[in-house]
């Protein structure tokens, strides 16, 4: 007796989980043309659960997509980014302070090994010449 061919219990599941899917990804397309948000593929792919290679593979959800792209103005930053840019600007202002400091003790200590390097010049001078001009080996 040959096996059964259960292949079209497959092929139906196959089918039921593709309309699904297909289902779940027009609800977030339409859900994001409600919110007036300006949608991405990523997004649209996340809130469907399903894979980007698979929406990128329906062509008519990507237009759509594209089209609420086009329509929905780009979002304006919220007050938690506008805070963030505070907060970067402040840093960034710390960054440049304390850069200058280090620019400034930098200067310094090129200052101070300028000299000791001058009074290391001095000492080895000094001890290379023979005190009042009489050679120290007699």
């Amino acid at each position: 007796m040959p096996p059964t061919d259960n292949s079209r219990f497959l092929v139906e599941a196959s089918k039921t989980r593709s309309r699904k899917a297909r289902e779940r990804a027009e609800e977030a397309v339409k859900a994001a043309a409600r919110c007036g948000e300006r949608p991405t593929v990523v997004g649209i792919a996340n809130a469907a659960d399903v894979s980007r290679s698979w929406l990128y593979t329906q062509t008519d959800l990507v237009t759509a997509i594209n089209q609420l792209q086009q329509r929905a103005p780009a979002s304006h930053r919220s007050p938690r980014h506008a805070s963030s840019d505070a907060s970067l600007q402040r840093r960034l202002e710390t960054a440049l302070r304390r850069n200058r400091q280090l620019r400034d003790q930098v200067a310094y200590l090129v200052q101070k090994l300028e000299i000791a390097h001058g009074e290391i010049r001095r000492i080895r001078a000094l001890s290379d010449t023979p005190a009042g001009g009489v050679s120290s080996s007699g």
